[in-house]
């Protein structure tokens, strides 16, 4: 048996892949452990699960400030924020945690997540291979291509952080979608492996007596907060009064109409079995969970990756994509009944799911990391 260590960031988004994966090797007897921030982690990982501390509260709170102010960003400032004052940074710290990990657990493989650039790092300075867990799939298809001024500025900051582009390994990347809904090809090293689902754990409270009979709709815009999350969680009530339908709103107490059910949190994997479509602005995790369940897709997006996983969607025919910062009540509702009435969505919403299921899974990402082991 081998050991596998995982190097992610304290988002739940890229910690939650992960966590299937893991599951996946620990059910096959391997050792497996994470490094990153025990209380992101924690929740996320089975009971049992050996867990290396590299991101303290403190660091993880100024983490969390950082990101908010970078919500309140546009345009050009938004990247110059995210790789200077986010990333790199928490490379940095990370770097003595990942280092104590490794020389603790004595990986075989280290499988970092494409944000934890710590991992990378060590892992090369350990001599030992390491393996990118890509959380989303846009930045594979280099977004930044069309302004090489750009790209060569982030080259350079990586260059200066680890003395080159550490962000996929040229062993094997991993990402958790299909190339049918990617639509780009890549080198071998690129595993297509669909959304890693099995293993996870929910332990968020649901109300599942509160569930009707109607067609029901999930509205969430994942970690997002700010005034731009307000405006358009107001204009999604807007939207939804009156229709005959039941929607799960992730979100703070707030007035709603009575087909609303709200709340700060869900089990967002276990609830897909009971919808009919899902509203997000496009994170890469709730996309794909919805499109593995043949959901349909309302897709506002905001930033970062998210502008290019929408475009993945309508590409694909699954969904409708709505301008965020200028979303009324009127287009929300539009594009909700087009997605709920027109059975074409929900068609090609079911063609990306088996695309996804022939991917394999977790399943398929434990055979490719075992793979790296073996040599």
């Amino acid at each position: 048996m081998s050991r596998f260590l995982f190097v992610v960031p304290p988002l739940t988004g890229h910690v939650n892949p992960t966590a299937s994966v893991g599951g996946e090797l620990l059910a096959r007897g391997h050792d497996v452990a994470w490094v990153g921030h025990p209380g992101t982690l924690a929740p996320l990982l089975p009971d049992d699960a050996r867990i290396f501390p590299a991101i303290d509260d403190v660091v993880e709170a100024d983490i969390r400030a950082k990101r908010e102010r970078w919500l309140a960003l546009r345009g050009m400032a938004v990247l110059k924020f995210f790789w200077e004052e986010f990333l790199i940074p928490l490379g940095h710290a990370m770097v003595p945690g990942v280092s104590d990990a490794v020389a603790l657990f004595g990986p075989d493989v280290v499988v970092a997540d494409q944000q934890a650039l710590a991992g990378p790092l060590v892992a090369r300075n350990a001599g030992l291979p390491w393996v990118t867990s890509a959380s989303t799939s846009a930045e594979l298809v280099n977004p930044l291509r069309t302004m090489p001024k750009v790209d060569a500025w982030v080259r350079d900051l990586l260059h200066d952080f680890a003395g080159g582009d550490i962000r996929f390994s040229d062993r094997l990347v991993l990402v958790y979608s299909s190339a049918a809904l990617v639509g780009e090809e890549f080198g071998d090293e690129v595993a297509f492996v669909g959304p890693a689902l099995a293993h996870r754990v929910e332990r968020v409270e649901f109300p599942w007596e509160r569930l009707t009979g109607q067609r029901r709709v999930l509205v969430s815009l994942g970690t997002l907060n700010g005034p731009a999350g307000e405006r358009f969680l107001s204009q999604a009530l807007e939207a939804v009064a009156g229709l005959d339908l039941q929607v799960v709103m992730v979100a703070e107490p707030r007035p709603a109409p009575p087909n609303v059910l709200m709340l700060p949190s869900v089990p967002q994997l276990a609830l897909m079995p009971h919808l009919d479509a899902v509203v997000t602005h496009g994170g890469h995790n709730t996309v794909c969970e919805a499109l593995a369940h043949g959901l349909p897709l309302v897709v506002a997006p905001i930033r970062d990756d998210q502008p290019t996983v929408a475009a993945q969607v309508v590409a694909a025919g699954a969904g409708v994509r709505l301008t965020y910062s200028r979303a009324r009540a009127a287009d929300i509702r539009s594009a909700l009944e087009s997605v709920l009435d027109e059975p074409e969505y929900t068609a090609a919403a079911e063609l990306v799911r088996e695309s996804f299921l022939a991917a394999g899974g977790a399943a398929a990402a434990a055979d490719r990391l075992e793979k790296v082991v073996a040599g």
